[in-house]
């Protein structure tokens, strides 16, 4: 018997696929179906909207209690229609479904589908369906907000006429899609025409939003894999993945996948946390599909109207538009549901800074190596006084043609940092809106004196002096006393970019010099 494997790419089999079971991923479900509900399930893309839909379906199935039947209504969008319209080739999709699931011939759907006007085709064929099957229909329809504009209207309207006509209609029905159906947007990427002010669909019983992993979820996700190999995660690589995914399901898989497939970490060899950093920065270096996916979308306005802020900790600007376009990129799973409003986990933090500064980075000339002392450490000293230099030069060419203009200045420091720490170090970055500050910590490993590894810690903190706001030296040293707490350093870096107008030039105003923290720590200062 082949040994299972972590799965990135399209829905989970259980036969080859490490996976959850749908239960505790929707906890509620079973008892909506059971009562005859039609509810709602919402997720990002890559968090197992389709393995749990399906895996449910066939738990369902394997009951016997229930008609079910799995599909996709992608294949009903626009721009798969041809000259069918989305009823018939939802008609079509259940037929075909199910066949797939095995249904018994007295449950199998009409064949063929009764003849009806446009926009009744789907109301009629459900209630023939219903009226013929010994048992109670469930439809599980997925991807539903791929359909637009009238189409997902004329479906909505006649899935309710359905629900609250006297004849037989299907028993529960159970639309999946990124958006929740309430937002009744036309299309996932914000199409401006809403559907019709009365609700289509006013009979939905609950929207479930489908969750990241817990820790104790991908840890027994991944303790499937020690169970059939006998490889064993150490507890702080278990810690370092949660840590760094936050739980996002396609990251969990994608992390272990790395280790153990293409870093070829193979049992009986234990996981370590250093396995886990590896794979982490490999991922982000990659960029594969999903992570691509994402950072395609940063230059769309609504995206950059939440994310520049929330880079560079300021406060998002509140408009008419603000819930709408909080609530897409929320969809897209590009930011948190919490306060303050931050990147999702680590790995999409340290993508997108990456992406929005690689320009920067490839300006960069510096070697990474004269930067390294014979023991491997950095001379963080020098890498300012070089970052100084490069900033009077190219800060004002690269400021003006960055997209995220009011990101600008920390994005080319972090580039620059980047190209210099890159290969052999670790960049931890700390910003969520409304912070008024960007933390980072350098993690450079060295030889330790009897040669065992060691680990060099530095701290900077960014932060801008706005037009017509005060210095934010006071603020940035006390701010920094509090990281440097919580880290345990002594020492750290505060460096302040001028936006005002009236500052002085660049070679005029970019200076290192030293400063004293309210706890009385020596701070380098750069004034750029």
């Amino acid at each position: 018997m082949s040994v299972r494997i972590f799965n990135v790419a399209g829905p989970c089999r259980p036969e080859r696929h490490y996976m959850l079971p749908p239960q505790p991923r929707l906890p509620q479900a079973h008892e909506l179906i059971e009562h005859g509900q039609y509810f709602v399930v919402h997720a990002p893309r890559q968090t197992g909207k389709t393995t749990t839909l399906q895996a449910l379906a066939q738990e369902l199935t394997t009951s016997g209690r229930y008609a079910v039947v799995y599909l996709s209504c992608e294949g009903a969008s626009a721009r798969a229609q041809g000259n069918a319209t989305p009823e018939e080739l939802i008609l079509a999709a259940i037929s075909d479904g199910a066949g797939y699931s095995g249904l018994p011939d007295a449950c199998r759907p009409p064949d063929p589908w009764p003849a009806a006007p446009s926009g009744h085709r789907l109301f009629r064929g459900l209630t023939a369906w219903a009226a013929a099957s010994p048992l109670p229909l469930v439809l599980l329809l997925d991807e539903i907000d791929s359909l637009v504009g009238d189409h997902l209207t004329s479906v909505l309207r006649q899935l309710r006429a359905g629900h609250n006509a006297p004849t037989p209609f299907a028993h529960s029905v159970v639309l999946c899609g990124m958006r929740d159906v309430r937002d009744y947007k036309a299309a996932s990427g914000g199409d401006p025409t809403r559907l019709a002010s009365s609700s289509p669909f006013n009979i939905k019983a609950a929207s479930l939003r489908l969750e990241n992993f817990s820790f104790d979820q991908m840890a027994d996700l991944y303790g499937q894999h020690t169970t059939e190999t006998g490889q064993k995660f150490t507890e702080h690589a278990l810690q370092r993945a949660f840590e760094a995914s936050q739980g996002q399901p396609w990251l969990v898989n994608a992390l272990a996948s790395e280790v153990i497939r293409n870093m070829r970490i193979l049992p009986p060899e234990p996981i370590t946390d250093e396995h886990m950093e590896e794979a982490i920065e490999r991922l982000i270096v990659a960029r594969a599909t999903h992570l691509d996916s994402l950072v395609a979308r940063l230059a769309e306005p609504r995206i950059q109207r939440i994310i520049e802020p929330v880079i560079v900790g300021d406060q998002i600007p509140v408009d008419s538009a603000f819930n709408d376009d909080l609530a897409y990129i929320r969809d897209l799973g590009l930011v948190t549901r919490t306060h303050p409003l931050q990147v999702s986990n680590p790995i999409y933090q340290e993508v997108i800074l990456r992406v929005l500064a690689e320009r920067t980075e490839s300006l960069v000339h510096a070697e990474p190596k004269s930067f390294l002392t014979s023991d491997g450490r950095l001379d963080f000293d020098r890498l300012l006084e070089e970052f100084a230099a490069f900033w009077k030069l190219n800060g004002e060419i690269l400021t003006s043609h960055e997209i995220y203009h009011e990101a600008a200045c920390q994005l080319v420091f972090m580039g620059f940092l980047h190209r210099i720490v890159n290969g052999g170090g670790y960049i931890d970055r700390e910003y969520a809106a409304g912070r008024g500050r960007i933390d980072l910590l350098v993690r450079k490993p060295y030889a330790g004196p009897h040669g065992e590894r060691a680990w060099q810690w530095e701290a900077v903190e960014l932060k801008v002096h706005h037009p017509g706001r005060p210095d934010p030296l006071p603020d940035g040293l006390t701010q920094l006393d509090g990281y440097l707490d919580r880290l345990g350093l002594e020492t750290g870096a505060l460096v302040i970019f001028d936006r005002r107008p009236d500052a002085p030039p660049l070679p005029e105003r970019t200076t290192i010099t030293e400063a004293r923290s309210p706890s009385g720590r020596t701070i380098t200062l750069l004034r750029a």
